[in-house]
């Protein structure tokens, strides 16, 4: 089977859904992943209620294969990488090894997030609290205010929608449009394999969107992109 993905335009640049939870950026060959919570089961674990041991395995499976898909040379990872700080430490063997060979075959960004504030590059990588890349910040939470294009994550949004008597909830990009739609900013969805989803519509995502004229949900349909308004500035 042909992997299907979705180019569209954002802040004057060209982008790729893939996998419907990656952002491919073709100028920079790079590939933007939020949310991998890996060592989700096993900090789960530690607490009492056991869960299969394999998300991180899992994880990293999605995130080669989009690699290959995609021939992107660098990763950029938009924080909340590990369920937990000391999650590069519970990695075991098969899972580390994967991990490894990842960061050697391309230039791996580790983005910080709230969940793992103090994580360490255990396995190769860099880290940074945020970037700034030909003009785009790259952070883990959007920053209300934010008058730059910006990516992020954090929120795991999930457009639910009605459609033929059936309720679809699935995960997807939101877009805050400043109000000529020129630029806005993006909270990418959720990349790892045990990761749920918030309402896209969820005024805690339109809210740490503004400034903004419109927020839109996006997100793959069959084969072709489709958007659903969430939200529209009061005229």
């Amino acid at each position: 089977m042909v992997p299907v993905s979705f180019d569209f335009p954002f802040c004057g640049d060209e982008f790729r859904l893939v996998q419907d939870r990656a952002l491919f950026w073709p100028r920079e060959n790079a590939l933007l992943v939020a949310d991998l919570h890996l060592e989700k089961a096993s900090f789960f674990a530690k607490h009492g209620q056991l869960l299969p041991p394999y998300d991180s395995r899992e994880t990293l499976e999605r995130v080669a294969l989009a690699v290959r898909e995609t021939g992107a040379r660098r990763v950029y990872t938009l924080g909340d990488n590990f369920h937990d700080s000391a999650g590069s430490q519970r990695l075991e063997e098969h899972a580390e090894g994967m991990l490894a060979a990842l960061t050697r075959a391309v230039d791996w960004v580790w983005i910080t997030g709230n969940h793992d504030p103090a994580m360490e590059a255990k396995s190769g990588g860099t880290i940074a609290e945020e970037l700034v890349v030909n003009g785009m910040v790259l952070r883990h939470m959007a920053k209300r205010g934010e008058a730059r294009p910006e990516l992020s994550g954090h929120f795991h949004p999930r457009v639910q929608v009605k459609i033929h008597h059936r309720h679809i909830r699935r995960p997807c990009a939101v877009i805050g449009h400043n109000d000529d739609q020129t630029c806005g900013r993006m909270i990418l969805p959720a990349f790892g394999a045990l990761t749920g989803g918030m309402n896209a519509a969820d005024p805690a995502i339109i809210k740490a969107l503004q400034p903004a004229s419109t927020v839109d949900a996006v997100v793959p349909a069959g084969k072709r992109l489709a958007r659903f308004p969430l939200w529209r500035e009061a005229a």
